[in-house]
């Protein structure tokens, strides 16, 4: 009786509308329609494979002055087109990124005055659904106060979905009318059908976007983070819904946010070069040039300085421009320059961290002068984000760090949107509940199949803190997680020092030890931080998941399990048919005599070969494969 009802609903709706448009995806498996019913409102809804998705789900916004945009609306025009073309990225998880839609921009107009006019862009991909809105003005320099977005995403069934409310908290499954207080994107959403991840893309210069539930039963509504004030024609971020069989699916057509944001802004970006990571936290010009020596003997590529280096983070009077240690953190002393100098000399780039106080006071002063000092990059330290305001600073402090070739990584609570593509000198950022959190592989196999839809996740990685084995899933967990959390700079280490280095005084962390001489750091070594091919090759979320990513003819994968003891079959088809490989295989073994229990194998195998493991409960699995 119930569907009963939403197909009479549905069929009353497209019976009474004034006109409506449709479009479908170029595989024909997605259809979208979108009409103005009898009473002038604006509605869309989602098909899946001939199944209804997202029902009858209202268009709009209202606006300060109390009036909605989106009713009364009729249906002036509308323009069709079709994009199949390809792309090469500065880097990524892939060396070539396919853009294929069919598009309609749908052109409306108010029946009442002030007859405002309003256009709605839809893209239909094979991989899902994007739209946004365009607001025309009526006058010129006319501005629009913008109070509250009224979008719907309206389901057939209170379906399960993944929240989490920050974008560093915890992830849990509800249903979605327990929404009861705005959650992160992307948002994923089981379906009986498929699996639907809603987000947005592009987001600069508005308010951020987050979902909670709607009036309307099984229905989520997009909420802004406050105002937003636009000056026209002004046009949104997309609102996204992504579209797979499986979380697997979602995964691996997570260029779907890259393709909805505009093309590299960077004329040249022969600066912009990923790599490893390793931490400083001592704070002290032995412990720079300690961590320099390890990065350049261990295959990393940067050091970064962290909080404290300029004096305490929080204090409103501490000057970047100087380097001041916090005695907090360290007793110092600290010669930057003379580090910064013995990294060029070995190859190996310095990062710097900087906390918001002194971005938001000093920020036109400092990145000219950190390029200067020969800086190759700055960590964003606990950001303001949300609001239109701080959404809009953040991203114009990315364009100011271009302008002085300087890579970033965005702490905290910022998620991205793909805004990486436009500008590559983001390589990563954490909004994520990474290694710092000591999350168990269960909430890693989370996190990869929600917060990972969205781009490169700084996860704050460990390999010798005590949380390693006393919290999380153990040492091969962490050089799975490597391979399976992507990000272009891959920090490791995290809580860890090389030896040669002095003992840390204070700041973050639970450790005081140093790195050791484990063989499976080979591994760490030789692993890419960027990628020409990577496949999903199983998975589901928070249970299980094994990743294979390519970087030339070698292949890197890792597998996670979590609450329970799996077999994994891995499958190597995808390997160069007729060559010959040999895979380097680390595995849990709970009675070697390494302190780490990593076991390591080497194996020869080809295309035709499926090799099979045992992975413990919260435990992993990695592996190289190199071609002979």
């Amino acid at each position: 009786m119930k569907y009963l009802y939403l197909f009479i609903c549905t069929a009353f709706f497209f019976s009474c509308q004034q006109k409506s448009v449709s479009i479908q995806s170029p595989d024909g498996n997605i259809s979208l329609s979108f009409w103005v019913d009898e009473i002038s409102d604006s509605y869309y809804s989602i098909n899946y494979k001939n199944e209804m998705l997202v029902l009858p789900s209202f268009l709009g916004f209202q606006l300060k002055e109390g009036n909605e945009l989106g009713i009364n609306m009729k249906i002036v025009s509308e323009t069709k087109n079709q994009v199949d073309n390809s792309w090469i990225p500065v880097f990524g998880e892939r060396s070539e990124i396919r853009d294929n839609y069919n598009q309609v921009k749908i052109q409306l107009k108010e029946t009442i005055e002030p007859k405002r006019e309003l256009e709605i862009t839809f893209r239909v991909y094979n991989e899902g659904v994007a739209f946004n809105y365009t607001f025309l003005p009526l006058t010129e320099d006319e501005t629009l106060y913008i109070q509250k977005e009224l979008t719907q995403f309206n389901f057939a069934k209170n379906y399960d979905c993944w929240v989490s409310e920050r974008a560093q908290s915890e992830i849990h499954k509800i249903q979605v009318s327990s929404i009861s207080k705005p959650v992160e994107r992307p948002l994923v959403v089981e379906t009986e059908n498929c699996t639907v991840a809603l987000g947005e893309a592009r987001l600069t210069d508005f308010a951020r976007m987050k979902f909670i539930s709607g009036e309307r039963e099984n229905s989520l509504v997009a909420t802004l983070e406050g105002d937003a004030t636009v000056k026209l024609p002004y046009t949104t971020p997309w609102r996204t819904i992504m579209i797979g069989e499986s979380e697997k699916e979602l995964l691996s057509n997570n260029f779907f946010y890259e393709n909805l944001n505009d093309e590299c802004a960077i004329e040249n970006v022969e600066w912009i070069k990923p790599g490893k990571v390793i931490r400083e936290v001592t704070l002290t010009t032995q412990g720079g040039l300690a961590c320099v020596d390890f990065a350049a003997e261990n295959g990393l590529q940067y050091v970064e300085f962290d909080a404290g280096w300029y004096g305490p983070e929080n204090d409103e009077t501490s000057d970047a421009t100087t380097i001041t240690v916090d005695p907090k953190r360290s007793p110092g002393p600290l010669d930057l320059h003379k580090v910064i100098d013995y990294a060029k000399a070995k190859n190996i780039g310095i990062i710097v961290y900087v906390n918001r106080r002194a971005l938001e006071k000093q920020i036109d002063e400092i990145l000219p002068l950190y390029k200067s000092w020969g800086i190759k990059g700055v960590k964003y330290g606990f950001v303001q984000v949300g609001s239109q305001e701080w959404t809009s600073w953040l991203h114009e402090a990315v364009k100011k760090a271009a302008e002085n070739e300087l890579m970033v990584d965005i702490h905290d609570e910022y998620r991205p949107t793909g805004f990486s593509r436009t500008y590559p000198n983001l390589l990563t950022q954490e909004g994520i509940r990474g290694d710092e959190e000591s999350p168990v592989n269960e909430h890693t196999l989370k996190t990869l199949f929600t917060r990972m839809l969205a781009g490169a996740g700084d996860n704050t990685n460990c390999y010798y803190a005590p949380r390693v084995t006393e919290k999380m899933g153990g040492h091969v967990s962490q050089l799975a997680k490597a391979v399976m959390i992507y990000s272009p700079w891959q920090f490791l280490y995290w809580y860890d020092r090389p030896e040669g280095s002095p003992g840390k005084k204070g700041g973050a962390g639970d450790s005081d030890g140093f790195i050791k001489n484990n063989p499976e750091l080979e591994f760490y070594k030789l692993l890419p931080t960027v990628w020409d091919e990577s496949k999903i090759l199983e998975g589901r979320i928070g249970e299980f998941a094994t990743i294979a990513r390519r970087s030339g003819s070698d292949w890197f994968l890792g597998s996670l399990t979590a609450n329970q003891t799996r077999k994994c079959s891995v499958d190597l088809s995808f390997l160069e048919t007729g060559a010959n490989y040999t895979a380097t295989v680390y595995s849990y073994d709970p009675d070697s005599e390494s302190s780490t229990k990593v076991k390591i194998e080497k194996i020869p195998v080809n295309s035709e070969k499926t090799i099979d493991f045992e992975i413990a409960a919260n435990s992993g699995l990695a592996m190289q494969i190199q071609k002979d």
